[in-house]
C-alpha cells in the first residue's frame, strides 16, 4: 500500500468527491513548461512496485455517468453517427485494430474518471509496440495505455504518463493479460471569453490503486514528440479511446462530473 505523504494528494482525492466554487475573472497566464524534452530516454525511470494482485470490478456510485457497463457500446460512436465498431464480449470491449478509435457521445469537461483495461496476453511486441492505447480527455489530453509490465520505454510514454508530459511517479503495471485500473480526477482547462489561458489543466491518478499523478499541470493538449500550446475550447468535449492497432480490452467505464472549482493554486 502506499502512503499518500504529501498534503496535495490528500486534497485531490477528496477534490474526486466533492467540489464546487462559482467561476470568476482570472488573469491570464504563460504556457506551462517542463524542463525535459518530450520522450527523452535519460528521464529518470519510474521505480516499479507490485499493486494487488488482481482488480475486482469496482461497481459505479449512485451518481456516475455509466459509458460502458459490458454489454454495449451505444453510448459511444465511431465517428460523427457510426455506431462503435470494438468487438464486445463476454464483459468487455476489445479493440478491433485499424477500426478506429471510439468516442462518447456525450461530452464531459471535469470530473473523476474510472477505466478498467488489459493488455493482451501472450504479450508481443516491445516499447510503444505492446498493448498501446490511450484515454484522451476531452479528446486531447491523453493518459497513456500501455504494456509496461517488465517492459522499457520512454518515461513519459509509459503506462500511467499523461503522454509526452509527465511519467508516473512509479510503475504499477500488473502482468499482460491481467486487468488494471484507472481512477483520474481531471480538471479542465479555463479559459477567458478572449480564449486566453487562465488555469491549465490538472491532473491526479491512481492506476490500480497506486497514487501515480499528484496534482500535476499540463502543457497543453498532448501530441507525439512536441507539446503544443493551449487553444481554447468548449467546456465540455467527448471522451475517446484510442486504437493503435493492439487488442487491448475495456470494462467498467464512468464518469462523475464535478463542478469546476476556481479557488486560487497554492
Amino acid at each position: 500500500m502506499i502512503r499518500l505523504t504529501e498534503p496535495r494528494a490528500w486534497r485531490a482525492l477528496g477534490a474526486g468527491l466533492v467540489l464546487g466554487a462559482a467561476l470568476a475573472p482570472r488573469a491570464a497566464l504563460s504556457q506551462p513548461t517542463i524542463p525535459w524534452p518530450p520522450h527523452a530516454m535519460n528521464r529518470p525511470r519510474p521505480p516499479a512496485v507490485t499493486p494487488a494482485p488482481s482488480a475486482p470490478l469496482v461497481a459505479p456510485p449512485s451518481d456516475a455517468i455509466v459509458l460502458f457497463d459490458g454489454r454495449t457500446l451505444s453510448a459511444w460512436r465511431s465517428d460523427s453517427t457510426a455506431p462503435a465498431k470494438w468487438k464486445v464480449q463476454s464483459g468487455y470491449a476489445e479493440i478491433v485494430p485499424g477500426s478506429g478509435e471510439i468516442t462518447t457521445r456525450r461530452a464531459f469537461g471535469s470530473g473523476q474518471y474510472h477505466i478498467e483495461w488489459a493488455s493482451p496476453s501472450p504479450a508481443t511486441g516491445k516499447g510503444q509496440d505492446r498493448g498501446n492505447s490511450g484515454v484522451f480527455l476531452m479528446g486531447r489530453y491523453e493518459i497513456q495505455v500501455l504494456d509496461s509490465y517488465r517492459s522499457e520505454t520512454y518515461p513519459d510514454g509509459q503506462a500511467g504518463a499523461v503522454y509526452a508530459q509527465h511519467p508516473p511517479l512509479v510503475n504499477a503495471s500488473r502482468p499482460p493479460g491481467r486487468w488494471q485500473s484507472y481512477d483520474i480526477i481531471f480538471h479542465r482547462p479555463l479559459f477567458d471569453q478572449a480564449g486566453r489561458l487562465v488555469r491549465p489543466a490538472r491532473v491526479t491518478m491512481f492506476h490500480n490503486g497506486v497514487l501515480v499523478q499528484d496534482d500535476v499541470e499540463l502543457t497543453g493538449p498532448v501530441a507525439h514528440g512536441s507539446r503544443p500550446p493551449y487553444e481554447a475550447h468548449a467546456d465540455r468535449l467527448p471522451l475517446s479511446l484510442q486504437d493503435h492497432g493492439t487488442r487491448v480490452r475495456f470494462r467498467n467505464i464512468w464518469v462523475r462530473e464535478i463542478p469546476d472549482s476556481t479557488a486560487p493554486r497554492r
